[in-house]
């Protein structure tokens, strides 16, 4: 069952999907997830698909749009905030805390969503149990790899240009997210098919995605740092990933790194198999349900 749902985060209206278990008693006592997606993601897209997997499984389980993005409040539009990013998923656990129902919370994050989700475990104790799958994990030196330092230093001139022509105009600077031709895309890989996720409608091109970035956003996104937070996290944490997915070393760094009770699932199929693969979603889903069981009753 999913319903729409809304909660405040500082003042700014944030937009969720929360899906029950079908026979849900509201007098129970059910483990409860958030699950978020990748880098610019709506709830339409692999969140929700993993939150209605977990619910069938039995939890309560929210995806929701970041600040800035979809349905959720939040000025410019396209805006990757980090900081703001921790905010929001610190407000989501508030509302799933607060519901009756709810016994222990969880965080999935899935892809960019599995680097907010380190900083939310190594800060927010309320949070029980960490999964991250094919989690894109991003550090200094990735994005030494994917821009240079020449073109790290010139996204960060074009990021200060775009804030200020947004605060003396009001008109935002925006770029292709992810794009097969546009070398000014913030991903780009020249290969027919590398972003079929996003472009096929039986996929992930829902309506409710838009495949812009913000330029502003270079000065917050260029000194993200998941890899940082990781010897801090004392939650149980679950870590699925494989060697075609984003970053496995760093994958494996995450899981070396973590303090607490930690297991790590390699599996098989490729980044975008764990967007929407029935074969690598339900590995993972039962993984980490199996893991959550044991940690979010605790």
């Amino acid at each position: 069952m999913k319903r729409k749902i809304t909660f405040d985060r500082d003042g700014v209206t944030l937009v969720g999907n929360l899906f029950t278990p079908d026979d849900l008693n509201e007098n129970g006592h059910y483990p409860a997830v958030i699950v978020q997606g990748s880098f610019t993601s709506v709830k339409e897209q692999m969140a929700g698909t993993y939150a209605e997997k977990f619910a069938e499984q039995g939890f309560v389980a929210l995806s929701f749009d970041y600040a800035h993005y979809g349905e959720s409040e939040g000025e410019p539009r396209q805006y990757e905030a980090p900081a703001e990013k921790l905010s929001d998923l610190k407000a989501a656990v508030t509302y799933l805390t607060g519901l009756p129902y709810v016994q222990g919370v969880g965080m999935v994050g899935v892809c960019t969503s599995a680097s907010n989700a380190t900083y939310l475990a190594a800060e927010d104790p309320r949070v029980k149990g960490l999964a991250t799958i094919a989690g894109f994990l991003v550090n200094e030196d990735m994005f030494v790899a994917t821009y240079g330092e020449d073109g790290m230093a010139t996204r960060r001139e074009q990021a200060v240009a775009a804030r200020k022509k947004y605060e003396e105009t009001g008109e935002a600077t925006t770029i292709t997210v992810y794009s097969e031709t546009d070398k000014d895309a913030a991903n780009y890989i020249p290969f027919e098919g590398a972003f079929d996720y996003y472009w096929n409608e039986s996929r992930g091109n829902v309506p409710q995605y838009r495949n812009e970035l913000d330029v502003s956003s270079w000065t917050n996104w260029l000194d993200f740092d998941a890899l940082s937070e990781a010897s801090s996290i004392t939650t149980p944490t679950i870590v699925v990933h494989s060697d075609e997915t984003a970053l496995p070393e760093n994958a494996k760094a995450l899981y070396e790194a973590v303090q607490g009770e930690k297991e790590l699932v390699w599996s098989d199929g490729n980044h975008y198999d764990y967007y929407d693969s029935p074969k690598q979603m339900d590995n993972a889903v039962a993984n980490v349900t199996r893991f959550f069981r044991t940690h979010l009753a605790a």
